[in-house]
């Protein structure tokens, strides 16, 4: 297409990769979407007959709809808001939604645990045998309570569904019930030797981890990691706030398109192993405060200013079915509660699941993301805080940053010579720096001189280094880092570090005195710990106390599934952690602002 001489360059936010590229008038998202190095599918180049590039217009202003996405999108993907992106052209700056269905590549997500911890198993629902001549109440409260369980509280058309299943099945099944209040509830019937399965999930503001769980067993049968889709609607929880603040049906809107995004990998989940989602009778959830409203679709503009009041005080347990989750009949959903404002259940989980609490040693949680979560255990007693950490980890507000795709550089070393070595994910040319890798690239840059103590650029123009020439890169342009980029990533760690030294400092103790550091989250789990000691984000301590236990949420959330203990165990482990508002403690600006810098090399 022509391009005027004259014409501004637009931008275009394309979540949730997280990249952002400038476009002149007249190109196509589909232009903005190769500049940016990423591999939408596109089967017929851009002719717009293929109908592969679907993406989502979130906000700004294009085009209207072409005759060719008229005739190739269907009625239903037209009333979705989905457009072709080889057929629109912004007329403004943008937003917009890539599905993962239209993504050539996989994000690289996070999803395992890296300290297993046994969990005795006792899941919310029991199983119950049936082997009935007729379909009878009376008959299956008499099996109930042979087994201890209370009378059947069924509807009628509960009823009439578990009479159909016996009737196929010969009169038998499986029926799983869930007692409550002295009564046994209705969740499903199921036929003779298919297990009863549960689904955990850590709901994080960019990543969400999914498991499938049998209950009888204990053991997960398979497990996902997919993008969080209100990345669209903002990258961070802030920005969500803000989002759902316009009104009742832009808050329906994250509801809907996380709990769409949850069925669909659910079902995904089921057909690898060869089951249903109806099989699904429980399951858990865990996330920071505004993604647990959010999806419980509880008001979150209390969360956007001081004093953070949560809307609801302890565990939330409900019917799965009240929010849109295609589980069993009567699957229910437990979240268990936040610990306070911007500390929230996903913490309580990590806890629950990586910290020695049954030891005495002095042992401190850090689960790294874009809003980071600490505590300190000492002398017995909980501590934890909140760091507004940002999004710089996710290789957001970075120049050449995006998310943990193949082709983003992952690390970076400075040889003997002054010659950079790069190192990418899946070993691809290299496109752009994930949040690792800038981590990686600033720790090495600055051990060799490059930067000073206050992120200064030493080198050439002092403006940006190039880490990799056009000729080099996957996108044939240049990838850089920049004074700003250095400087995002002094904001990043110099939060998480002033965390750490005021619940140290709060203590009174040094963090010498720190037996084991617990590295936990996405981007816990990928950092060079050397480099997290070498740019001032850990205090220079031995590695060999520090341990990368994965997605500690993750295992919380999977014991919270599996063992109604564990749940109660959560609600006593909560009511020992005192939460320690960092911008009330006397001194903090000032260790913000030392943390800001480098430390001194040895």
């Amino acid at each position: 297409m022509n391009t005027p001489p004259n014409a501004e360059p637009f931008q275009v936010d394309l979540q949730p990769a997280g990249r952002r590229v400038r476009i002149h008038a007249g190109s196509t998202l589909l232009d903005a979407i190769r500049k940016a190095g990423l591999e939408l599918v596109a089967s017929c180049g851009g002719a717009g007959f293929c109908g592969t590039c679907r993406v989502r217009v979130v906000r700004g202003q294009v085009n209207p709809l072409s005759p060719a996405e008229m005739d190739t999108l269907e009625p239903e993907q037209l009333a979705a808001g989905l457009r072709l992106a080889c057929q629109v052209i912004p007329l403004s700056d943008v937003k917009v939604d890539l599905p993962p269905e239209s993504l050539a590549g996989r994000q690289q997500l996070q999803v395992d645990g890296r300290r297993e911890s046994a969990t005795q198993l006792a899941p919310a629902v029991t199983i119950t045998a049936l082997s009935l001549a007729e379909p009878d109440l009376a008959h299956i409260d008499a099996i109930l309570a042979v087994q201890g369980c209370p009378p059947l509280d069924i509807s009628p058309e509960q009823f009439s569904q578990l009479s159909s299943i016996l009737i196929h099945n010969g009169g038998q099944g499986r029926l799983v019930t869930r007692t409550r209040s002295g009564q046994s509830s209705f969740v499903t019937l199921l036929p003779p030797g298919q297990n009863p399965l549960g689904l955990a999930m850590d709901i994080g503001s960019t990543k969400v981890a999914l498991y499938l769980l049998d209950l009888e067993t204990g053991g997960t049968l398979a497990s996902t990691g997919i993008l969080n889709p209100q990345l669209a609607f903002g990258e961070d929880v802030v920005s969500r706030i803000a989002w759902a603040a316009r009104g009742e049906e832009q808050r329906r809107q994250l509801q809907t398109s996380l709990v769409e995004a949850i069925n669909a990998a659910s079902m995904c989940l089921c057909e690898e192993i060869q089951a249903n989602p109806a099989q699904i009778c429980d399951c858990v959830a865990v996330g920071n405060t505004v993604i647990h409203h959010l999806l419980c679709g509880l008001p979150v503009a209390q969360l956007g200013h001081a004093p953070y009041a949560l809307a609801v005080e302890g565990a939330v347990h409900f019917p799965a079915a009240d929010i849109g989750l295609n589980l069993a009949p009567g699957a229910w959903i437990y979240l268990p509660p936040n610990i306070a404002g911007y500390v929230g259940a996903d913490h309580l989980a990590a806890l629950l699941a990586a910290m020695p609490l049954s030891s005495h040693q002095t042992c401190l949680l850090m689960d790294i993301g874009t809003n980071t979560e600490i505590s300190l255990l000492h002398d017995g007693k909980i501590t934890a805080c909140s760091c507004a950490s940002g999004p710089a980890f996710e290789g957001a507000h970075i120049h050449d940053g995006l998310r943990a795709v193949p082709g983003a550089i992952e690390k970076v070393r400075v040889e003997t010579d002054g010659r950079l070595s790069i190192y990418t994910i899946a070993s691809q040319p290299p496109i752009g720096l994930c949040g690792s890798g800038v981590l990686s690239a600033v720790a090495a840059l600055y051990q060799a001189g490059w930067l000073d103590r206050r992120g200064a650029i030493l080198r050439g123009e002092r403006k940006q280094i190039c880490l990799v020439a056009a000729s080099e890169s996957g996108h044939h342009r240049e990838v850089v880092l920049t004074r700003k980029d250095i400087h995002e990533i002094q904001l990043a760690k110099g939060a998480i570090r002033a965390g750490i030294d005021t619940l140290l400092s709060h203590a009174g103790i040094s963090a010498s005195a720190v037996e084991t550091w617990l590295v936990a989250g996405a981007f816990g789990t990928h950092i060079d710990l050397r480099s997290a000691v070498a740019v001032g984000m850990f205090p220079d301590q031995p590695l060999e106390r520090f341990h990368q236990v994965g997605n500690a949420a993750g295992m919380g959330a999977r014991q919270l599934l599996l063992s109604r203990m564990e749940r109660e165990k959560a609600l006593a482990l909560l009511a020992k952690i005192h939460y320690l508002e960092l911008a009330r403690e006397s001194g903090f600006q000032q260790t913000y602002l030392e943390s800001l810098y480098f430390p001194e090399k040895n």
